[in-house]
């Protein structure tokens, strides 16, 4: 899948309302569940035991952090778009985040990008995205949550 560029503020503006990107798959490996464990000191073993979480964890496998996988939401749309025109993006914040499926050691995601909204700020515009993170195989998103990110110009 190829990365959607936007051109600048003024095309990101016309796409409100609508599904900008989509990304490429990408994989929850159990070493990058073991070192945000490590990070966070959550080290939980329905996260970090496959041996315990086989025989007690009601999904028979470890899971991701929701953390994690929120924390991916940067990555996801680095692999899914590109926004010209700005000196630079910054994360604002969430209004809203559910952690809706597990995520599997081992399992592919990928972000499903609609921008709900965009206002102008102060030396550039501030959008807020309708995030769907959805897992490989699964009908129901592993993760939704309403972002906003700021764009400088």
């Amino acid at each position: 899948m190829s990365t959607t560029h936007i051109e600048n503020l003024t095309e990101l503006q016309s796409r409100v309302g609508s599904e900008v990107a989509l990304s490429d798959w990408f994989e929850v490996s159990q070493e990058r569940i073991d070192l945000f464990a490590e990070t966070t000191e959550d080290r939980n073993w329905l996260h970090t035991d496959p041996a315990r979480a086989a025989r007690e964890s009601p999904f028979k496998e470890t899971i991701a952090h929701g953390f994690l996988t929120l924390s991916l939401l940067s990555e996801l749309m680095k692999l899914a778009m590109s926004v010209g025109g700005v000196r630079m993006g910054i994360n604002y914040g969430l209004n809203r985040v559910r952690f809706v499926r597990p995520v599997p050691a081992g399992a592919r995601i990928r972000g499903r990008f609609v921008l709900a909204a965009l206002e102008q700020i102060d030396g550039g515009v501030q959008a807020l995205w309708n995030v769907s993170v959805e897992r490989e195989g699964s009908v129901k998103p592993c993760c939704v949550a309403e972002w906003l990110v700021r764009y400088y110009v």
